[in-house]
C-alpha cells in the first residue's frame, strides 16, 4: 500500500470512527435521519419510531444488507438527526425534506406543477373554469393532476359544450362593452354584460363541480327532477334547456366504465415492477365510474414495488386537493397505517387505505395491475430501443460511452434582426425540456450564423468552466444525477430558462455527451475552435448535422465530424441519424418560437411607445381590449375614445400615430 492509499484508508477510518461515535449519541425519540455524501449532499432521508434502533440497521450491522441499502451505507461520510414529538410528526417532515432536497437515494415523485389541472374560483361571482399547470394554496377549487393534456381538453370542450360558464380572461370579462360570439352561441349567459343573478350563476358552478367530480347520476337525478318542475310550471323552454343538457351529460357518462355498484369514489393504485423499472397506476373511481387515470414512472433499481408504493402515496396525497375516502392497493407497505392516519387527521374524514383479497374491490385492484405492467411494458420496449439507437450513435461515431446526454444548438433571426439561439437537451434519446435553454444575441451586430453560434456555445460552456465541480462523477455520460438543491444555478438574462418549469433533476450545466450544431464543415469548424479555446474538446465530442442536397441526389442527411472531409456513411445507422434530425428539428422549433415571441414583443410596444399619454396602463388596456394592434389600427376615434381609461385627446393620438398625422 502506497502513501496516497494509505492515507485515505486512514481518513475513512476516522470518518467511520466519527459516525459511530455520532450514532452513539443518536436519541431513541422518533424523528428524521438524513444521511449525506461527499460535499454535504444528502443522499437519503429516513424516518423511524425510535432513531437509535433505526440507524443501528445502517451502522451497527455489517452484513445482509439488501442492494439500496448496501449501496448508501458505501456512501455515507455523515448524518444528522431531528427529533420530533410523535412519529406523525415525523412522517410529515420527511415527505416535506424529501421534496425539498430530492436525495439520490429516494423514490421521487416529480412535482405535478407541470401536470394540467382544472382551476375553478368558486370565492367570486362569476367564476371561470382554467386550465392551470401549478396547484397554489389558494381558496379556489382544482381538479387533477392530470396526466394527459389531451383529456384534460377534452374534458374542458365538454363542460364548454354542455355548461354555460363564461369562457373569457378575468381582464376581458371587466372590460367587455357587449358580449362576445359564446353568448350569440348560446354557449354562455354573459354575465359581462346582462344582469345574471350570482346565485343563478353559481348553480351552473354547482353542476360543473359535480361534472368534475365524477358525481354524474346525482347530477342526471337533480336535472330530471328540475325538468319535470319546469315542465309542469310550463315553461318549456327552460325545460328544453335543460333536457339538452341531460342529454349530453348522459352521452358523456354513456363512454365512461362501470367498475363499482357501491357506487363509492376511491383511488386504486397499482405498482409493477421489472428490469430495473416500476410504474405506477392511479385509477380514478367516482362514483362507481372510471372517471381518469394517471401513471408515473420510477427507477427502482434501488428498492422495491412496497417502497415505491410507499414513496408514491406519501408525496401524492401531501400535494392532493382531494382525497377519496377509500384508497384500494396491490400490497401492504410500512408506515400504512401511519398513513392513514395521517390523511384521516388532514381531511377530517375517516381514510381508509385497504388491500383488498376478493370480490368487486379486488376486481378493480386487478384492473389497476394490469395497466400498470401494460404501461411498464411500453416503458421498457421505449427504453430499450432508445438503448439500441445510442448504442447505434456511439458506434457509427466511434464514442467511447453512449451519448446519454446529448445537446443541439441552432440559430434564429429575421434579417438580422431580433437574434436568438436555442440549445435542447435530450436525455437518454428522449426530450428534457426542463434542461432547454433560450440564449438573446448580444455581441454580434450585424447578421452573421457563425458569430451567432461562436457566442452562444462560448457562453454555455464557459459556465460549465466556471463551475467548481465538473467532475466524472457528474456527468450525465455517466449517469449520475445532482439532485442537491445547492446545485441550482442562478437564472439570468444571459442563461434563460427553457420550456417547462419544474425540479431539475440533471445538473443543467453538465457537459454532454455529444454536442451537436446544425450546418456542415463551417458550422463544425467553428464549434471546435470554442471548444479548443475552453479547452474542452477531449471532453466533448462534436458534429455537425447537414441537410441533403436533393439537386446532387443525396438520400440522406449528412453527419460530420473533426479530421474527416467527407460525410459519415449512414446507410446502415439510419435510426442513429433520425435521432439526431429529430434533436436538429426540436431545436429549430424552439429557436423560432422564441425568436416570434420576441419580434411579437417588440413589435407590438413599439407603435405604442412613442405616442404621448400612452403610459404602460393604457397601453396594457388598449392591447386587451383590441387583442392586438391589427384590430386597433382599424378603430375609429370614437371607439378608441370608449376603451375604459382612455380619453378623447388620448385616443386622437393614437389614432394620429397609426395613420400617419
Amino acid at each position: 500500500m502506497n502513501e496516497v492509499e494509505e492515507t485515505t484508508a486512514e481518513k475513512k477510518t476516522t470518518l467511520s470512527n466519527e459516525i459511530l461515535e455520532k450514532y452513539a449519541l443518536a436519541p431513541t425519540a422518533p424523528g428524521v435521519y438524513l444521511m449525506k455524501g461527499k460535499k454535504g449532499h444528502i443522499i437519503y432521508v429516513g424516518k423511524a419510531r425510535n432513531l437509535k434502533k433505526r440507524l443501528a440497521s445502517y451502522f451497527v450491522r455489517e452484513s445482509g444488507h439488501d442492494l439500496k441499502t448496501g449501496l448508501l451505507v458505501k456512501n455515507i461520510e455523515d448524518f444528522e438527526v431531528i427529533v420530533t414529538a410523535t412519529e406523525h410528526d415525523a412522517l410529515i417532515l420527511e415527505s416535506t425534506l424529501i421534496k425539498k432536497h430530492a436525495p439520490k437515494y429516494n423514490v421521487i415523485l416529480k412535482d405535478g406543477k407541470n401536470y394540467p389541472c382544472f382551476r375553478i374560483d368558486t370565492t367570486k361571482d362569476y367564476p371561470v373554469l382554467q386550465v392551470v399547470r401549478k396547484i397554489k394554496k389558494d381558496k379556489a377549487t382544482y381538479f387533477g393532476p392530470y396526466s394527459s393534456a389531451f383529456s384534460v381538453k377534452k374534458t374542458l370542450k365538454q363542460v364548454n359544450r354542455i355548461f354555460k360558464l363564461r369562457k373569457c380572461r378575468d381582464s376581458q370579462f371587466k372590460n367587455r362593452s357587449r358580449p362576445c360570439l359564446q353568448y350569440q352561441i348560446k354557449a354562455c349567459l354573459g354575465p359581462c354584460c346582462y344582469d345574471i343573478s350570482r346565485e343563478q350563476y353559481h348553480k351552473i358552478v354547482n353542476d360543473v363541480l359535480l361534472f368534475l367530480k365524477g358525481r354524474t347520476p346525482d347530477l342526471i337525478k337533480r336535472l330530471k327532477d328540475e325538468m319535470m318542475a319546469e315542465a309542469e310550471a310550463q315553461r318549456f323552454e327552460q325545460a328544453a334547456q335543460i333536457r339538452d343538457t341531460l342529454f349530453a351529460i348522459e352521452r358523456t357518462l354513456e363512454r365512461q366504465i362501470v367498475v363499482a355498484t357501491d357506487m363509492m369514489d376511491r383511488d386504486v393504485i397499482a405498482c409493477a415492477g421489472k428490469e430495473g423499472r416500476a410504474v405506477v397506476m392511479v385509477l380514478f373511481v367516482r362514483s362507481g365510474y372510471v372517471v381518469g387515470t394517471r401513471h408515473n414512472t420510477f427507477d427502482m433499481a434501488l428498492g422495491d414495488t412496497a417502497e415505491v408504493l410507499s414513496a408514491f402515496m406519501k408525496q401524492y396525497y401531501q400535494a392532493s386537493t382531494f382525497i377519496p375516502s377509500q384508497i384500494l392497493i396491490t400490497e401492504n407497505f410500512e408506515d400504512m397505517a401511519l398513513l392513514e392516519a395521517q390523511l384521516t387527521q388532514e381531511t377530517g374524514k375517516r381514510i381508509h387505505i385497504r388491500v383488498p383479497e376478493r370480490g368487486e374491490k379486488r376486481k378493480i385492484v386487478e384492473m389497476a395491475r394490469q395497466n400498470a405492467e401494460s404501461e411498464l411494458d411500453t416503458v421498457i420496449a421505449r427504453s430499450n430501443e432508445s438503448e439500441e439507437i445510442l448504442k447505434m450513435l456511439q458506434q457509427l461515431l466511434k464514442m467511447d460511452r453512449l451519448p446519454r446526454r446529448i445537446e443541439c444548438f441552432d440559430n434564429s433571426n429575421i434579417s438580422g434582426t431580433d437574434p436568438v439561439s436555442s440549445m435542447v437537451v435530450f436525455i437518454d434519446g428522449v426530450p428534457e425540456k426542463s434542461l432547454y435553454r433560450k440564449f438573446i444575441i448580444k455581441g454580434v451586430k450585424e447578421h452573421d450564423d457563425y458569430a451567432y453560434m461562436t457566442e452562444v456555445l462560448t457562453r454555455r460552456f464557459r459556465h460549465a468552466v466556471d463551475q467548481e465541480a465538473v467532475g466524472a462523477d457528474e456527468r450525465i455520460g455517466y449517469n449520475e444525477k445532482k439532485r442537491s438543491g445547492d446545485d441550482q444555478h442562478e437564472k439570468s438574462e444571459v442563461w434563460k430558462t427553457g420550456e417547462e418549469s419544474g425540479a431539475e433533476d440533471e445538473n443543467p450545466m453538465a457537459l454532454p455527451d455529444l454536442l451537436v450544431v446544425d450546418g456542415g464543415k463551417g458550422q463544425l469548424s467553428m464549434a471546435i475552435s470554442v471548444l479548443v479555446d475552453l479547452k474542452l474538446l477531449d471532453q466533448v465530442p462534436v458534429v455537425g448535422l447537414a441537410k441533403k442536397d436533393v439537386l446532387k441526389g443525396e438520400l440522406y442527411d449528412k453527419i460530420y465530424i473533426p479530421n474527416r472531409s467527407n460525410p459519415l456513411n449512414t446507410s446502415q445507422s439510419l435510426k442513429a441519424l433520425y435521432l439526431l434530425q429529430q434533436l436538429r428539428d426540436e431545436a429549430h422549433r424552439f429557436a423560432i418560437t422564441f425568436q416570434r415571441k420576441r419580434r411579437e414583443k417588440r413589435g407590438g410596444i413599439s407603435v405604442l411607445d412613442g405616442i404621448p399619454g400612452i403610459g404602460k396602463k393604457r397601453k396594457a388596456q388598449l392591447l386587451t381590449h383590441f387583442k392586438g394592434i391589427t384590430a386597433m389600427r382599424k378603430a375609429d376615434m370614437d371607439t378608441l375614445a370608449a376603451v375604459p381609461g382612455m380619453t378623447k385627446k388620448a385616443a386622437e393620438a393614437v389614432y394620429n400615430a397609426f395613420h400617419g398625422k
